[in-house]
């Protein structure tokens, strides 16, 4: 596909890089969840590895070729996942990895970072404010800062996910991706528009997190003075410009969803496919809560795209899910 910053040959040799563990994760139709959908479900579990989400699989490239430079240090700002699993990556590699976070980020994912080798700085402020300290860090020790989303290595790693989905899945109408920094959209809807033009790409977005698709419905950055959602890994406020670029050319709708369905999304998962996951996960399940009309009759791909909670908060966003009535 022309047009955005990725490539398909480099996505395809990106999975020679790319630490086999992290690759051809679980993809199933997950028939329980059916009746209550009302459509076709397939799941691409990318929580089946060791840092329990679809990020090191952009971090294996970064790292990889970071060590074939001979770097010995890198640094990232992170709400946990992106931070696990680049000191994961950097770990194997011999890197020094620094990790930039909010204090106020899950602790189970900044407890993870510290037993993973990275040293763990905590500010006290958002991600934005966790960015701004890992940029001044990188100048500051003259080392790379890695920015998920903006590194095209983070973009087309994720993209690997989507290589899979269209070289083995049974025909699909639709993908359901989560919708963040935009990595994993642009990174799976390149490839899906590349080589199975014929599928919608869907990205989800939390209500409360809405910068990403305000700024892709009007065509333009729209910078958000605060994100309010459980789901954490897709709180950002200050779109990249090239990001929206790609995700403006890759993406056939953005949508918006409630807290309560995403509670709703994490409890179907887990009492009918069996499945423990952070809300940024459920945000695909979510979508077609809120608008079943719309997905009725048709065949939907939704990425399960990490599993790291705080299990008390967990137990208490499935309980308001309950309680709700879903």
């Amino acid at each position: 596909m022309r047009g955005t910053r990725l490539d398909t040959a480099r996505i395809r040799a990106a999975r020679r890089v790319i630490d086999p563990v992290f690759l051809d994760t679980p993809l199933y139709r997950c028939e329980a969840l059916e009746p209550r959908l009302g459509c076709t479900v397939s799941i691409k579990l990318e929580t089946a590895n060791p840092v329990r989400s679809f990020k090191a699989r952009g971090t294996e490239v970064v790292a990889s070729r970071l060590a074939e430079g001979g770097a010995a240090a890198v640094v990232c700002a992170s709400a946990g996942n992106l931070g696990q699993a680049l000191a994961w990556s950097g770990r194997v590699r011999g890197l020094d990895v620094t990790v930039v976070a909010s204090r106020f980020a899950t602790v189970a994912k900044l407890d993870r970072i510290r037993a993973l080798g990275a040293r763990l700085e905590l500010v006290d402020g958002d991600h934005e404010m966790a960015r701004e300290r890992a940029a001044a860090i990188a100048r500051r020790d003259g080392i790379r800062l890695v920015e998920d989303s903006l590194d095209i290595e983070t973009c087309e790693g994720a993209a690997t996910i989507g290589l899979e989905l269209v070289g083995t899945a049974p025909s699909f109408d639709t993908v359901l991706i989560a919708l963040g920094g935009g990595a994993l959209a642009t990174g799976v809807g390149h490839v899906v528009k590349a080589l199975a033009p014929g599928v919608e790409v869907i990205c989800v977005q939390p209500l409360g997190a809405p910068a990403m698709t305000r700024s892709w419905r009007e065509g333009r950055v729209v910078i958000t003075d605060s994100a309010d959602t459980i789901a954490d890994g897709v709180a950002g406020r200050c779109p990249v410009p090239a990001v929206l670029d790609d995700l403006l050319l890759v993406a056939d709708d953005a949508v918006l969803v409630r807290e309560e369905s995403i509670m709703a999304g994490m409890r179907m998962l887990l009492h009918h496919a069996g499945l423990v996951v952070e809300p940024s996960a459920a945000l695909g399940i979510a979508a077609v809560l809120e608008d079943r009309g719309r997905f009725a009759g048709r065949h939907v791909v939704t990425i399960v795209c990490g599993s790291n909670v705080d299990v008390d908060a967990y137990h208490r966003w499935v309980g308001a899910a309950a309680l709700h009535g879903s």
